[in-house]
């Protein structure tokens, strides 16, 4: 028995009494505290215990809710204390602590956290690391962002503009560069000499800066960075931007592209723009019009094609043409979740079995529809509407016994699968490795069913937690060669509790 796996799995079993969540604590490694620190019915006095075993498992504590602000010592464990801050539950007190903190990353941690006194944030706008610097400038406040957006390291600026507090009128600043002095240092030249570009196969282990980090004096990389996130962010101006549809960087002229406010002119060169990725991201957008739309339709590429049909306003003729000539898969589009009534029941009686995929899709069709398009010839829209509630028993096995191997797993998703169903889909010849994991998670699989989920790799460990598979057989795979089907299993609710004790020091 791997009596590690199994310690982890008792550890988030929900059906583990109080005096043996006590004993695990009392022998807790960092891992076992980590895997009890998740559970969701800990005393505040296990959850105090649980904390002293490792900072790993109090800065979870301090997430879930789970520590407060009386139970954490910001000395012994500074980590849990700025999680309480982050979360809003910590002391003023430790704030100022940590704003003078030798440690950087205490200071830059502390710089993420909200609602900070004004001394505090003070004290982290003028912090000598850049790194802390940035970090409050990704989420400070608009009164304090407009004086870091002229700091002197265009880390901190490129953090400004990430920032959707920054006023539009600075956010147009910092991607044009007028009215800003230029920026003096940026992480390249921080550590080397420029002219300098960045190898990106670079071989040093510890290297930390980013793919395509270039400094030649100006800043070049950071400064591109700063465009580039000053553009995705939706308060930069409109004005500001429009200059870049024309900017020889694709991934400036993509960022352009997804701007919900992109004007009509501007999106019909960026349609004609001649890098495919450029033309999907415009093709995705719900602010361009129709005519475009019907434009983009005919473009060449399969990969704009395909962000048109994601787009949630296509015109629906236009989508159904490109239906069958765009992989879609198993999702359902937004146009296609916003049909009206009227339009489901013309996609519905498409002749395009394409289109009748599509549709079927949907998880709240009328019960007509959606019997009508289970019995459809097509394989690949039985599949798509086969996991719908509401089906009968005999519908989903005539669906098996019309397409055997191409919809027995999606049958075996269906909420309303019989226990019966549920056996027969997983003794079927040949076997479907997807249908046994669908099995192995639904709430109507029996015994039998589970048994011959446990032959399958992926489906073990699922299975192996299944509340319906019988004591002794979970008793039994507490001794599985594989870690996670004996984890599972020792997670398993209907665990005996004379086996739980057993198990626990």
């Amino acid at each position: 028995m791997n009596r590690v796996h199994v310690l982890c799995g008792l550890a988030a079993n929900p059906a583990l009494p109080s005096e043996l969540i006590d004993r695990l604590i009392d022998i807790a490694d960092a891992g076992l505290a980590g895997d009890l620190a998740g559970r969701t019915d800990l005393s505040r006095a296990q959850a105090s215990a649980l904390a002293a075993r490792g900072e790993e498992a109090a800065v979870q504590l301090a997430y879930s809710a789970g520590l407060r602000a009386d139970d954490v010592d910001p000395v012994k464990q500074p980590r849990a204390a700025l999680a309480l801050l982050d979360e809003g539950a910590g002391r003023a007190e430790w704030a100022r602590l940590f704003a003078s903190d030798p440690d950087v990353v205490h200071r830059e941690k502390l710089a993420a956290c909200p609602g900070l006194p004004a001394d505090v944030v003070e004290t982290l706008a003028a912090d000598p690391d850049p790194r802390v610097v940035t970090e409050l400038a990704l989420w400070t406040t608009a009164d304090v962002i407009t004086r870091l957006a002229e700091h002197p390291h265009a880390e901190v600026r490129r953090a400004v503009a990430a920032n959707q507090a920054t006023p539009s009128a600075v956010l147009g600043m910092l991607i044009t560069g007028e009215g800003l002095a230029p920026a003096r240092q940026c992480l390249v030249c921080d550590r080397e000499q420029p002219p300098f570009v960045h190898d990106p196969h670079c071989p040093r282990r510890d290297c930390g800066l980013r793919a395509g980090a270039a400094c030649d004096g100006s800043h070049r990389s950071t400064v591109h960075e700063i465009q580039q996130t000053a553009l995705r962010n939706p308060a930069t101006p409109t004005a500001a931007v429009l200059g870049f549809a024309d900017h020889r960087s694709a991934l400036l002229r993509t960022e352009l592209a997804a701007r919900p406010d992109l004007p009509p002119h501007v999106a019909g060169r960026l349609a004609d723009d001649p890098v495919p990725g450029v033309r999907a991201t415009v093709a995705g957008n719900p602010a361009i019009d129709d005519a475009l739309m019907r434009a983009l339709a005919t473009d060449q590429g399969a990969d704009v094609r395909r962000s048109l049909a994601h787009n949630p306003r296509v015109p629906l003729d236009v989508l159904v043409g490109l239906a069958g000539v765009v992989r879609i898969g198993p999702t359902l589009l937004p146009r296609i979740a916003a049909a009206s009534p009227a339009e489901v029941v013309e996609l519905a009686a498409s002749p395009n079995p394409a289109v009748r995929t599509l549709v079927a899709t949907r998880r709240d069709l009328p019960a007509e529809i959606r019997d009508a398009l289970a019995a459809d010839p097509d394989a690949k829209v039985v599949k798509s509407v086969a996991p719908h509630p509401g089906l009968s028993e005999a519908r989903l096995r005539a669906m098996v016994d019309r397409h055997g191997v191409q919809v027995v797993a999606r049958v075996a998703a269906n909420p309303d699968a019989s226990p019966a169903l549920l056996e027969d889909l997983s003794r079927h010849q040949p076997p479907v490795k997807k249908a046994f994991r669908e099995i192995a998670r639904h709430r109507h699989a029996t015994p039998p069913a589970l048994l011959a989920c446990l032959t399958d790799d992926r489906a073990g460990p699922l299975a192996a937690r299944h509340p319906a598979l019988p004591p002794h057989i979970i008793v039994d795979l507490l001794g599985d060669e594989e870690g996670s089907v004996a984890e599972a299993a020792a997670a398993n609710p209907s665990l005996p509790l004379s086996v739980m004790a057993a198990l626990v020091p």
